[in-house]
């Protein structure tokens, strides 16, 4: 079952569906065209046990009116809820009912790097109507979730929540546990969308600044745009009204409702599940007490929001008031829509739902030009929030100092040697800074608490408190204009067997350095590292995801203790495909490096 494949196939394989001439013909043109196949269920069933059938099919699915093809995991989109507990051995055989090749990826997960479920990383896919088994111990305990690695299979609706019992005591107790699984639907099948991606970069943005708009920019700032050859309003590549976004998979208008009786503490695990958007989420006049990410106990941090990334989690602690219901909103990052939940004390209780805000604009700090803290600010351990304000255009005297030599932006002299200079390279930061302190774009300058990664903190003791042996950075790269997605200026798809390589149980401080000008959301499989955000060694949050603002840099600490071939990507699936992707092998005790 476990048979070898080379890097150099898949990899051909990749940039052969990088391109539109490897779209499926029904996929060419005709994203609209109704899907045949069985209607696909909403929301999930629990499943549990040491032996777990899953069973991947497409089908139908319909979200507010609106259809498309989706792919389902159980019959169902969200797949089943996969409940398992520290300590156990699962098997899960995974049958594939497709006319294409699938996978199942365990995020964040340790795992045997075979069973990581990375198609021509760590095994060769699941072949068309046959059954590949998962077979593994369970080492940990958390939120996590699992989705395809396959042919852009996310974005229609393969994946689904996963919960680990820990073997002993939760750290905090609780009386109700929900899972909130954020993901998006739209009926465009997800190779149709990549394609006009790389047609152009605005294809799916509906709200594209122009001399006749009425975001509050001045004309110098707009001819400052205007010379960069840049968007302000770049904030998401895809969003509504091509997207329609989810909880559960509902939409906003489709009524998913928690319940609770007043007094009550309830556990909210919050996945983000999609393919390309970030979630601003609040319950309004109701505050949330962070108590995990990725997976990973932290030290309870009260906040009224947080902007959740595509690939993270977070559990809440949340105790509602006398009020009968709240509303739970995520709000798109660029303000286009939201999905919606309702916590009611009484079934059908509704809470009123808040106005979509102003959509947020990109600032010059957001361009590598950023006059606020530096990463001295980040090592003596300053914390709170930065003073960057990203809900408004850029303050008068940034537009003064850089309005005549926006161009530098492409001044590729700036990068170090290892950096492959070409044509996916159009952006180069001029001064990029840690904003670990900042709370996401759109967020610096709300009046209520925020949370960043400053603020996280480790529960228990981390067990490796060596200092870094060594100081990786590596730079994220793209072009907008020709949506090419790299790191170090190297697409995946031209990187032929030579993976990031790590030695057994080395100590090595990584440096991500975001060259353009999108926040990244930077996943690591196999492995767990712990986020230098001031706090001391023994205490950095651990996690398996790291956003990388804009024009920012980002650094983590990583113990090299998983033998295997590693997946390491931007985890926006468009990004992701279009190259920003890389193999990290860690080698195993004992052998040469």
């Amino acid at each position: 079952m476990n048979t070898s494949l080379t890097r150099r196939g898949i990899l051909a394989g990749l940039g052969a569906g990088a391109t539109l001439a490897a779209v499926p013909a029904w996929a060419r043109g005709h994203s609209m065209r109704r899907h045949n196949g069985p209607p696909i269920r909403v929301g999930f069933d629990e499943v549990s046990g040491e032996i777990i059938d899953l069973a991947v099919a497409s089908g139908r699915r319909t979200v507010q009116g609106r259809s498309g093809h989706g792919i389902a995991v159980n019959g169902s989109v969200p797949g089943p809820l996969i409940r398992l507990r520290e300590g156990q051995n699962v098997r899960l055989n995974v049958t594939n009912h497709l006319n294409e090749d699938t996978s199942i990826h365990w995020h964040g997960l340790l795992v045997p790097f075979q069973y990581d479920g990375v198609p021509g990383i760590s095994f060769p896919g699941i072949k068309p109507h046959k059954t590949f088994t998962y077979d593994f111990p369970i080492r940990q305990s958390g939120t996590y979730w699992y989705h395809s690695h396959s042919h852009l299979q996310e974005q229609s609706g393969h994946y689904g929540p996963l919960i680990i019992e820990p073997a002993g005591a939760e750290p905090v107790s609780y009386d109700r546990d929900y899972i909130l699984l954020l993901s998006e639907f739209t009926p465009l099948h997800p190779h149709f969308i990549m394609s006009r991606l790389r047609t152009g970069e605005g294809y799916f943005n509906d709200k594209l600044s122009s001399w006749t708009d009425k975001y509050p920019m001045s004309g110098a700032e707009r001819r400052m745009w205007a010379e960069m050859r840049m968007l302000p309003t770049d904030i998401a590549d895809v969003s509504a009204p091509t997207y329609t976004y989810l909880a559960n998979g509902r939409g906003a208008e489709e009524g998913l409702e928690y319940l609770f009786r007043r007094g009550e503490r309830i556990r909210l695990r919050i996945i983000n599940g999609s393919a390309m958007t970030f979630f601003n989420l609040r319950i309004p006049g109701l505050p949330m007490t962070v108590i995990a990410a990725d997976g990973q106990n932290v030290k309870p941090v009260e906040v009224d929001e947080l902007q959740i990334a595509t690939a993270e989690t977070y559990d809440v602690i949340i105790e509602p008031g006398e009020a009968d219901a709240y509303a739970i909103v995520a709000e798109s990052m660029d303000r286009s829509g939201m999905a919606l939940a309702m916590l009611a004390n009484v079934p059908g209780a509704k809470a009123i739902v808040p106005a979509l805000r102003d959509a947020p604009l990109l600032t010059m700090g957001d361009m590598g030009m950023n006059h606020g803290p530096t990463e001295s600010d980040m090592a003596a351990g300053h914390n709170g929030h930065a003073g960057m304000d990203h809900g408004g255009g850029a303050d008068a005297n940034a537009v003064k100092s850089h309005s005549m030599d926006g161009m530098s932006m492409r001044d590729k002299s700036l990068l170090p040697p290892d950096v492959e200079i070409g044509p996916g390279l159009d952006m180069v930061s001029m001064a990029p800074v840690d904003k670990m302190g900042e709370p996401g774009i759109g967020l610096g300058d709300v009046k209520h608490r925020v949370l960043n990664y400053r603020m996280l903190s480790a529960l228990e003791p981390n067990q490796d408190t060596r200092e870094a042996s060594r100081l990786l950075e590596i730079h994220l790269t793209g072009n907008m204009e020709r949506y090419m997605w790299s790191f170090d200026g190297r697409m995946f798809s031209s990187v032929d067997d030579i993976p990031i390589r790590f030695a057994w149980n080395e100590r090595v401080r990584v440096k991500l350095v975001n060259n353009t000008m999108m926040a990244h959301p930077i996943h690591l499989h196999g492995m767990f590292f712990e986020l230098v955000n001031g706090e001391s060694a023994m205490r950095q949050p651990r996690k398996n995801v790291v956003v990388v603002q804009p024009g920012a840099s980002a650094q983590f600490d990583l113990t090299a203790n998983e033998p295997g071939d590693w997946a390491f990507h931007c985890h926006l699936l468009y990004h992701m495909h279009g190259g920003m992707m890389q193999t990290v092998t860690v080698v195993g005790p004992g052998a040469a490096t």
